[in-house]
């Protein structure tokens, strides 16, 4: 079973980067622009791992980590611009797990991803329960790719199977019909993006409540559509 990561940091390059890598390198990752956004994905998602970046606008890696502490124990790997002593001891004391400075060679960051991950008790990284994301009276239950209502299981075509994989893999985030039909491996196309958004609708049919007012299959105008979670 690969292994969930959360990568939060506001560079959008660094972001994109470090997700096409780790994803290479078979782990499972999603990725957050500042901590209210991590925070929105924490509350619907477990993760085995954050990278979090030190320096960000609002709320910073420290205090955000200060702030998980409280009440998740996921191992935390700090990355900073900053290499002094002084800032390593700060991010240590707030319950980081590790510091990186930038800049640093991506395969550095794996192997320190590694090396924390080889520190864990085995019952955290082998866990029992599945990873669920909360959809109102729906759940999806991540490794199983299963959708259930109650102890109804709700039957899921391939593709609609598909779309809440590439979804759940991208919480929060706008997908367009593009990313979408990329990432399912079909020719581009106004066909495709009209069959994009059939399929949106039949499985908003599966998890709203009200499929014609979504709460968590939305469309974002000019952008696509994200999956939310509670």
């Amino acid at each position: 079973m690969d292994l969930h990561l959360l990568i939060v940091d506001d560079d959008q390059r660094i972001r994109e980067l470090l997700k096409k890598y780790l994803m290479r390198n078979d782990f499972l990752v999603s990725i957050a622009q500042d901590a209210a956004h991590a925070k929105r994905l924490l509350k619907g998602l477990t993760f085995d791992l954050i990278v979090l970046d030190i320096m960000m606008p609002e709320q910073d890696g420290l205090s955000l980590t200060h702030e998980l502490r409280e009440t998740i124990d996921t191992p935390i790997l700090l990355l900073t611009a900053r290499n002094e002593v002084e800032d390593r001891i700060s991010g240590l004391e707030a319950g980081a797990d590790d510091y990186l400075p930038k800049p640093f060679e991506p395969k550095e960051l794996l192997l320190r991803i590694h090396a924390i991950l080889r520190r864990v008790p085995e019952p955290t990284l082998k866990e029992d329960k599945p990873k669920i994301l909360s959809l109102g009276a729906t759940r999806y239950i991540l490794q199983k790719g299963e959708l259930w209502e109650g102890e109804t299981q709700i039957r899921l075509t391939s593709t609609e199977s598909e779309l809440m994989r590439i979804f759940s893999k991208n919480i929060g985030q706008p997908l367009s019909r593009m990313d979408l039909v990329t990432q399912m491996g079909r020719e581009e196309g106004n066909a495709q993006d009209r069959a994009i958004d059939v399929q949106i609708t039949r499985l908003r049919k599966k998890i709203e409540t009200n499929p014609k007012e979504p709460r968590y299959l939305q469309t974002v105008r000019g952008s696509g559509y994200l999956l939310a979670c509670d």
